[in-house]
């Protein structure tokens, strides 16, 4: 007597997940600079406070300029290009210099 083959069971197409969150790919991300609403929610679920950009002025501001103002000397090469991430955001944020 022929012993029959067990059946293999194909798993169900399981639905692609990244290992990343929003904010680090380009989806999560602005083309203009910064992180657009889906970027900042991902950071969110992680459990960060993140709010928008306030061009306006006030302490968060003055808080953003200053420390990406260390960014631009510690990446010298992201500081010259003009579309790089920091620039563009910098830009976002209306920073002087």
């Amino acid at each position: 007597m022929a012993k029959k083959k067990a059946k293999v069971k194909k798993p169900a197409k399981v639905k692609k997940k990244y290992k990343t969150d929003a904010w680090t790919r380009k989806e999560g991300q602005n083309p203009d600079g910064g992180l657009n609403e889906k970027g900042r929610a991902s950071l969110r679920a992680k459990g960060q406070d993140i709010k928008r950009p306030q061009p306006e002025g006030g302490k968060r501001k003055k808080s953003y300029c200053a420390r990406s103002k260390g960014q631009m000397k510690m990446f010298p090469k992201a500081a010259k290009d003009p579309n790089s991430r920091l620039r563009k955001a910098r830009r976002k944020w209306k920073c002087r210099n």
